[in-house]
Protein backbone atom coordinates (compact mmCIF):
# COMPACT_ATOMS: atom_id res chain seq x y z
CA UNK A 1 0.00 0.00 0.00
CA UNK A 2 1.02 3.38 -0.59
CA UNK A 3 1.51 6.53 2.26
CA UNK A 4 -1.00 8.80 2.21
CA UNK A 5 1.43 11.46 0.27
CA UNK A 6 4.75 12.08 -0.98
CA UNK A 7 7.22 10.76 0.81
CA UNK A 8 10.25 13.74 1.85
CA UNK A 9 13.46 12.40 3.76
CA UNK A 10 15.55 9.36 4.69
CA UNK A 11 16.10 7.06 7.52
CA UNK A 12 14.01 4.69 9.66
CA UNK A 13 11.39 5.62 12.44
CA UNK A 14 14.20 6.45 14.83
CA UNK A 15 14.44 9.73 13.81
CA UNK A 16 11.25 10.68 13.99
CA UNK A 17 9.25 12.67 17.17
CA UNK A 18 5.52 12.32 18.40
CA UNK A 19 3.79 15.46 20.11
CA UNK A 20 2.72 14.06 23.45
CA UNK A 21 0.85 16.39 25.61
CA UNK A 22 2.73 19.25 24.55
CA UNK A 23 6.65 17.89 24.32
CA UNK A 24 8.05 15.79 21.50
CA UNK A 25 9.50 12.87 22.30
CA UNK A 26 11.52 9.93 20.26
CA UNK A 27 9.32 7.48 18.25
CA UNK A 28 10.52 4.70 20.68
CA UNK A 29 9.63 6.46 23.85
CA UNK A 30 6.37 7.22 22.93
CA UNK A 31 4.63 4.28 24.90
CA UNK A 32 1.62 3.05 27.08
CA UNK A 33 1.37 1.05 30.17
CA UNK A 34 -0.30 -2.41 28.85
CA UNK A 35 -3.04 -2.19 31.33
CA UNK A 36 -4.25 1.31 30.27
CA UNK A 37 -7.99 2.01 30.08
CA UNK A 38 -7.50 2.73 26.07
CA UNK A 39 -5.63 -0.26 25.88
CA UNK A 40 -7.58 -2.33 27.54
CA UNK A 41 -11.23 -1.06 27.13
CA UNK A 42 -10.95 0.14 23.05
CA UNK A 43 -11.73 4.24 24.40
CA UNK A 44 -8.84 5.79 22.10
CA UNK A 45 -10.22 7.98 19.81
CA UNK A 46 -8.00 9.06 16.70
CA UNK A 47 -7.93 10.85 13.09
CA UNK A 48 -5.70 10.40 10.41
CA UNK A 49 -5.09 13.20 7.71
CA UNK A 50 -2.40 13.42 4.91
CA UNK A 51 0.54 15.67 3.98
CA UNK A 52 1.64 17.17 0.50
CA UNK A 53 4.08 18.68 -1.05
CA UNK A 54 2.68 22.00 -2.66
CA UNK A 55 4.37 24.73 -4.63
CA UNK A 56 4.13 26.37 -0.97
CA UNK A 57 5.82 23.50 0.79
CA UNK A 58 4.04 21.01 2.64
CA UNK A 59 0.63 21.05 3.10
CA UNK A 60 -2.06 19.56 5.46
CA UNK A 61 -4.93 18.75 3.65
CA UNK A 62 -8.31 19.73 5.07
CA UNK A 63 -6.24 19.64 8.57
CA UNK A 64 -9.89 22.09 10.63
CA UNK A 65 -12.44 19.19 8.89
CA UNK A 66 -10.08 16.45 10.34
CA UNK A 67 -9.51 18.37 13.96
CA UNK A 68 -13.61 19.29 13.66
CA UNK A 69 -14.37 15.41 13.41
CA UNK A 70 -11.52 14.11 16.12
CA UNK A 71 -13.75 16.81 18.37
CA UNK A 72 -16.86 15.81 17.15
CA UNK A 73 -15.27 11.89 18.23
CA UNK A 74 -14.18 12.76 21.53
CA UNK A 75 -17.85 14.61 22.25
CA UNK A 76 -19.44 11.53 21.12
CA UNK A 77 -17.39 8.62 23.48
CA UNK A 78 -17.56 11.32 26.31
CA UNK A 79 -13.47 11.74 26.54
CA UNK A 80 -12.95 15.34 28.17
CA UNK A 81 -10.12 16.71 25.97
CA UNK A 82 -8.28 19.39 27.74
CA UNK A 83 -7.13 20.97 24.39
CA UNK A 84 -9.84 22.83 21.93
CA UNK A 85 -9.24 23.34 17.88
CA UNK A 86 -6.77 25.58 17.36
CA UNK A 87 -4.40 24.08 19.97
CA UNK A 88 -5.15 21.02 18.49
CA UNK A 89 -4.32 22.18 14.74
CA UNK A 90 -1.17 24.18 16.22
CA UNK A 91 0.40 21.20 17.42
CA UNK A 92 -0.65 19.00 13.82
CA UNK A 93 2.13 21.64 12.05
CA UNK A 94 4.26 21.40 15.31
CA UNK A 95 4.55 18.20 14.73
CA UNK A 96 4.69 17.82 11.04
CA UNK A 97 7.63 20.58 11.12
CA UNK A 98 9.50 18.46 13.36
CA UNK A 99 9.54 15.99 11.31
CA UNK A 100 10.37 16.07 7.23
CA UNK A 101 9.42 13.86 5.00
CA UNK A 102 6.06 13.23 7.08
CA UNK A 103 3.26 11.96 4.65
CA UNK A 104 0.23 10.92 7.18
CA UNK A 105 -0.84 12.77 10.44
CA UNK A 106 -2.66 10.75 13.21
CA UNK A 107 -4.00 12.27 15.99
CA UNK A 108 -4.80 10.21 19.06
CA UNK A 109 -6.70 10.61 22.49
CA UNK A 110 -6.44 8.44 25.26
CA UNK A 111 -6.84 7.65 28.86
CA UNK A 112 -3.67 6.50 29.68
CA UNK A 113 -4.06 5.42 33.16
CA UNK A 114 -4.04 2.36 35.01
CA UNK A 115 -7.61 1.31 35.69
CA UNK A 116 -9.87 -1.73 36.61
CA UNK A 117 -13.08 -0.12 35.83
CA UNK A 118 -15.06 0.30 32.80
CA UNK A 119 -15.73 3.71 33.89
CA UNK A 120 -11.93 5.24 34.59
CA UNK A 121 -11.57 6.96 37.92
CA UNK A 122 -8.93 9.09 36.46
CA UNK A 123 -10.27 11.07 33.65
CA UNK A 124 -6.89 12.65 32.53
CA UNK A 125 -6.91 12.37 28.74
CA UNK A 126 -3.43 12.34 26.94
CA UNK A 127 -3.30 14.25 23.38
CA UNK A 128 -0.31 12.15 20.64
CA UNK A 129 0.05 13.67 17.58
CA UNK A 130 2.26 11.48 15.31
CA UNK A 131 3.82 12.98 11.99
CA UNK A 132 5.56 10.37 9.80
CA UNK A 133 5.82 8.01 6.50
CA UNK A 134 3.59 5.96 6.30
CA UNK A 135 5.92 3.01 3.56
CA UNK A 136 9.20 4.08 5.53
CA UNK A 137 8.09 4.36 9.04
CA UNK A 138 5.52 1.44 9.23
CA UNK A 139 5.25 -0.61 6.29
CA UNK A 140 9.36 -0.81 5.20
CA UNK A 141 10.20 -2.13 8.82
CA UNK A 142 8.20 -5.08 8.31
CA UNK A 143 9.56 -5.67 5.07
CA UNK A 144 6.41 -4.34 2.88
CA UNK A 145 7.26 -2.97 -0.07
CA UNK A 146 6.20 -2.23 -3.88
CA UNK A 147 3.38 -0.36 -5.17
CA UNK A 148 -0.27 -1.60 -4.34
CA UNK A 149 -2.46 -3.25 -6.27
CA UNK A 150 -4.15 -1.11 -8.94
CA UNK A 151 -7.61 -2.27 -8.66
CA UNK A 152 -9.36 -4.48 -5.51
CA UNK A 153 -11.27 -7.36 -5.42
CA UNK A 154 -13.74 -6.96 -2.59
CA UNK A 155 -16.21 -8.60 -0.71
CA UNK A 156 -19.92 -7.85 0.73
CA UNK A 157 -19.86 -9.26 4.47
CA UNK A 158 -22.90 -11.14 4.74
CA UNK A 159 -22.83 -11.75 8.64
CA UNK A 160 -21.38 -8.53 10.65
CA UNK A 161 -23.58 -5.32 10.47
CA UNK A 162 -22.12 -2.08 10.29
CA UNK A 163 -21.31 -0.23 13.53
CA UNK A 164 -25.10 0.66 15.02
CA UNK A 165 -25.68 4.38 16.32
CA UNK A 166 -27.67 2.56 18.69
CA UNK A 167 -24.51 1.49 20.51
CA UNK A 168 -21.18 3.95 19.35
CA UNK A 169 -22.42 6.09 16.49
CA UNK A 170 -20.37 4.98 13.15
CA UNK A 171 -18.96 8.74 13.25
CA UNK A 172 -17.02 8.03 16.00
CA UNK A 173 -13.50 7.24 15.27
CA UNK A 174 -13.42 5.48 18.44
CA UNK A 175 -10.71 1.91 18.62
CA UNK A 176 -13.61 -0.35 19.82
CA UNK A 177 -15.68 0.55 16.58
CA UNK A 178 -13.42 -1.39 14.69
CA UNK A 179 -12.73 -4.49 15.85
CA UNK A 180 -15.73 -6.28 13.93
CA UNK A 181 -14.64 -4.69 10.97
CA UNK A 182 -10.98 -5.89 11.88
CA UNK A 183 -12.54 -9.57 12.38
CA UNK A 184 -15.08 -9.34 8.61
CA UNK A 185 -11.95 -8.01 6.53
CA UNK A 186 -9.42 -10.80 8.53
CA UNK A 187 -11.68 -13.39 7.21
CA UNK A 188 -11.98 -11.94 3.82
CA UNK A 189 -8.45 -11.73 3.47
CA UNK A 190 -7.76 -15.46 4.17
CA UNK A 191 -10.24 -16.35 1.58
CA UNK A 192 -8.15 -14.10 -1.15
CA UNK A 193 -9.89 -10.63 -1.08
CA UNK A 194 -8.09 -7.30 -0.66
CA UNK A 195 -11.43 -5.57 0.76
CA UNK A 196 -14.97 -5.71 2.43
CA UNK A 197 -17.88 -3.80 2.00
CA UNK A 198 -20.41 -3.08 5.60
CA UNK A 199 -24.04 -4.02 5.34
CA UNK A 200 -26.60 -1.73 7.40
CA UNK A 201 -29.55 -3.30 9.65
CA UNK A 202 -31.76 -2.15 6.42
CA UNK A 203 -29.95 -4.36 4.04
CA UNK A 204 -28.28 -1.50 2.73
CA UNK A 205 -24.06 -0.88 1.60
CA UNK A 206 -22.47 1.18 4.58
CA UNK A 207 -18.64 1.51 3.71
CA UNK A 208 -15.77 -0.78 4.07
CA UNK A 209 -13.55 -0.36 7.43
CA UNK A 210 -11.84 2.39 7.06
CA UNK A 211 -12.99 3.85 3.05
CA UNK A 212 -16.39 5.13 2.03
CA UNK A 213 -17.63 3.66 -1.31
CA UNK A 214 -19.01 5.43 -4.45
CA UNK A 215 -20.58 3.90 -7.74
CA UNK A 216 -21.17 5.38 -11.35
CA UNK A 217 -24.65 3.81 -12.49
CA UNK A 218 -25.32 3.21 -15.92
CA UNK A 219 -26.59 6.93 -16.58
CA UNK A 220 -23.36 8.58 -15.51
CA UNK A 221 -24.69 9.36 -11.67
CA UNK A 222 -21.73 9.28 -9.25
CA UNK A 223 -23.67 7.56 -6.14
CA UNK A 224 -22.73 7.25 -2.60
CA UNK A 225 -24.77 5.76 0.76
CA UNK A 226 -26.28 8.43 2.78
CA UNK A 227 -24.51 10.01 6.19
CA UNK A 228 -26.55 8.16 8.62
CA UNK A 229 -24.89 4.82 8.56
CA UNK A 230 -20.99 5.72 7.74
CA UNK A 231 -17.92 7.64 8.55
CA UNK A 232 -18.58 10.65 7.42
CA UNK A 233 -15.11 10.56 5.45
CA UNK A 234 -12.94 13.72 4.69
CA UNK A 235 -12.08 12.02 1.41
CA UNK A 236 -15.82 11.58 0.92
CA UNK A 237 -16.83 14.54 1.52
CA UNK A 238 -14.00 16.25 -0.53
CA UNK A 239 -14.64 13.39 -3.97
CA UNK A 240 -18.52 14.77 -3.64
CA UNK A 241 -17.59 18.48 -3.36
CA UNK A 242 -15.12 18.09 -6.52
CA UNK A 243 -17.78 16.24 -8.16
CA UNK A 244 -20.50 18.78 -7.78
CA UNK A 245 -17.71 21.40 -8.55
CA UNK A 246 -16.70 20.02 -11.86
CA UNK A 247 -20.54 19.49 -13.09
CA UNK A 248 -20.73 15.60 -12.40
CA UNK A 249 -24.54 14.72 -11.21
CA UNK A 250 -24.02 13.07 -7.43
CA UNK A 251 -26.96 11.44 -5.82
CA UNK A 252 -26.45 10.17 -1.72
CA UNK A 253 -28.99 7.91 -0.56
CA UNK A 254 -29.63 4.43 0.11
CA UNK A 255 -27.72 1.92 -2.22
CA UNK A 256 -28.97 -1.29 -2.59
CA UNK A 257 -25.99 -4.87 -2.83
CA UNK A 258 -27.58 -5.57 -6.39
CA UNK A 259 -26.30 -1.83 -7.75
CA UNK A 260 -22.76 -1.81 -7.07
CA UNK A 261 -23.14 -5.28 -9.66
CA UNK A 262 -24.63 -3.23 -12.06
CA UNK A 263 -22.59 -0.62 -12.31
CA UNK A 264 -20.37 0.61 -14.66
CA UNK A 265 -17.89 1.38 -12.28
CA UNK A 266 -17.38 1.48 -8.24
CA UNK A 267 -14.23 2.58 -6.03
CA UNK A 268 -13.61 2.91 -2.68
CA UNK A 269 -11.86 6.62 -1.10
CA UNK A 270 -10.11 7.69 1.99
CA UNK A 271 -6.92 9.26 3.30
CA UNK A 272 -4.56 6.18 2.31
CA UNK A 273 -7.14 4.65 -0.44
CA UNK A 274 -7.40 8.15 -2.15
CA UNK A 275 -10.04 6.84 -5.13
CA UNK A 276 -8.86 3.09 -5.13
CA UNK A 277 -11.10 1.38 -7.87
CA UNK A 278 -12.82 -1.69 -7.29
CA UNK A 279 -12.75 -4.57 -10.12
CA UNK A 280 -14.71 -7.31 -8.49
CA UNK A 281 -17.44 -7.29 -5.81
CA UNK A 282 -18.56 -10.84 -4.65
CA UNK A 283 -15.89 -12.32 -7.86
CA UNK A 284 -18.68 -10.41 -10.12
CA UNK A 285 -16.56 -8.26 -12.16
CA UNK A 286 -17.48 -4.24 -12.36
CA UNK A 287 -17.23 -2.79 -15.57
CA UNK A 288 -14.55 -4.50 -17.91
CA UNK A 289 -12.86 -5.34 -14.32
CA UNK A 290 -10.60 -2.21 -14.95
CA UNK A 291 -10.35 1.27 -13.26
CA UNK A 292 -13.24 3.51 -14.93
CA UNK A 293 -12.84 6.70 -16.51
CA UNK A 294 -14.74 8.93 -13.92
CA UNK A 295 -12.83 7.10 -11.26
CA UNK A 296 -9.78 8.46 -12.60
CA UNK A 297 -10.64 11.42 -14.00
CA UNK A 298 -11.74 12.26 -10.12
CA UNK A 299 -8.46 10.69 -8.65
CA UNK A 300 -6.36 13.16 -11.06
CA UNK A 301 -8.69 16.10 -9.89
CA UNK A 302 -7.89 15.53 -6.32
CA UNK A 303 -4.53 15.37 -6.85
CA UNK A 304 -4.58 18.66 -8.06
CA UNK A 305 -5.98 19.82 -5.13
CA UNK A 306 -3.87 18.81 -2.60
CA UNK A 307 -1.03 19.47 -4.64
CA UNK A 308 -2.14 22.94 -4.56
CA UNK A 309 -2.72 23.28 -8.47
CA UNK A 310 -6.51 24.32 -8.58
CA UNK A 311 -7.36 27.64 -6.66
CA UNK A 312 -10.81 26.64 -6.03
CA UNK A 313 -9.91 24.46 -3.44
CA UNK A 314 -6.83 26.13 -1.65
CA UNK A 315 -8.51 26.71 1.27
CA UNK A 316 -8.62 23.15 2.10
CA UNK A 317 -5.07 23.01 2.39
CA UNK A 318 -2.79 24.39 6.06
CA UNK A 319 0.72 25.41 5.00
CA UNK A 320 2.73 23.84 7.49
CA UNK A 321 5.29 27.10 6.99
CA UNK A 322 2.59 29.76 6.52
Amino acid sequence: MESAGAGRGSGGPGDRRIWIDGRLVPWAEATVHVLSHSHQRGSLIFDFMSVHETPRGAAVFRLRDHVARFLRSAELVGLPLAQGAAEIESATLASVRANPGASAVKLSAYLPSIEVDVVPADERVSLAVAAYDSARDVLAPKGIRGPRKPTLRVWIEKELRNRREDIVPPQAKVAANYVSPMVAKWRARRRGYDEILLIDERGCVAEGPTTNVFLVDRQGTLRTPGERHVLLGVTRASILAIAKHDGIPVFEGDVRPEELFAASEVFLTGTTAVVWPVASVDDRPIGGGEPGPLGLRLRRRFEEVTSGRDPDFLHWLSFVDA
